[in-house]
């Protein structure tokens, strides 16, 4: 893209050069100026062109300033994030070594009591069937 605008620009120079030597005078207020068209021309665009640098400068400092500002906060946000994962597995060890070991974490098992067991002998149960 830069390329194609500076051979543009080069082309227009060409062009302005070769074919606009006719002597002009440019007059400004109290100011005036006389040389060929071609030189007037290029002066103009050369004027244009250091304005419109001039304009754009401000809104380009602010976007670097954004963009190192915005790296700065990413970098931080990282760093924390890092810390943050290190104190978890600090942590997830920390738990690890006080959570029981199997041996002692194991329930003795009770034998399995039947729902006719709980609800009543198995002698009422037969009195009630027979």
């Amino acid at each position: 893209m830069q390329l194609m605008l500076i051979l543009g620009i080069g082309f227009a120079i060409g062009a302005v050069a070769l074919q606009n030597n006719v002597p002009v005078t440019v007059s400004f207020i109290v100011w005036s100026f006389e040389g060929s068209l071609a030189m007037v021309l290029l002066l103009a665009l050369g004027l244009g062109a250091l304005i419109a640098g001039l304009v754009s400068s401000p809104a380009m400092i602010r976007r670097q300033w954004t963009g190192t500002r915005l790296r700065r906060q990413v970098d931080g946000l990282e760093a924390e994030k890092s810390a943050l994962e290190r104190r978890v597995g600090e942590l997830e060890r920390e738990v690890a070594a006080l959570a029981p070991t199997p041996a002692e974490a194991a329930v003795p098992e009770r034998p399995y009591v039947g729902l006719t067991t709980l609800l009543g002998s198995d002698a009422e149960q037969r009195d009630r069937e027979g």
